[in-house]
C-alpha cells in the first residue's frame, strides 16, 4: 500500500509545438527559467514551482499520442514502485536509475493514453 506522505507534488507536463518558442515565452511572461532542455522536452523552474514542456503536435510520430502527461514526486520511489508493480500497473523494465536529468522514475499511460510518470529527485 502507498503511504500518502510518499506523494510530494505534481508537476504539469504541458504540450509545445515548439520547445525554443515556449521557453522564451516562459522566461519573458513568466519568470519560469529553464534548467533542462532540449528539441523535444524542457523542465522550468520559478521559486519551488515546476513546469514541464514536451513537444506535441498531434501527429503519428508525437510521443503523447493525444494524451497529456503529469509527473507526480514522491518520496521512498521504491515501495511506490512495489505498489504499482504488485498491482500489474507496470514491469520490471519499467523503473528507470539514475536518469541524466538527475531522477529515479518509472510511468505510464492511463485509459485515455494519458501519461503518468512518478519520480524521485536524486539531485
Amino acid at each position: 500500500m502507498v503511504i500518502v506522505s510518499d506523494l510530494i507534488t505534481i508537476i504539469p507536463v504541458l504540450p509545445s509545438a515548439d520547445i525554443k518558442r515556449d521557453i522564451e515565452w516562459y522566461r519573458e511572461k513568466t519568470g519560469f527559467e529553464p534548467v533542462h532542455y532540449d528539441k523535444m522536452y524542457a523542465v522550468l523552474y520559478r521559486d519551488h514551482l515546476c513546469i514541464h514542456l514536451q513537444w506535441h503536435a498531434d501527429t503519428p510520430d508525437d510521443p503523447l499520442l493525444g494524451g497529456s502527461v503529469i509527473r507526480i514526486t514522491v518520496q521512498n520511489i521504491k515501495s511506490v514502485f512495489e505498489d504499482f508493480l504488485k498491482r500489474g500497473t507496470v514491469q520490471p523494465k519499467n523503473f528507470m536509475a539514475n536518469t541524466p536529468w538527475r531522477t529515479n522514475e518509472f510511468g505510464f499511460f492511463d485509459l485515455n493514453r494519458n501519461g503518468i510518470f512518478l519520480m524521485e529527485d536524486i539531485a
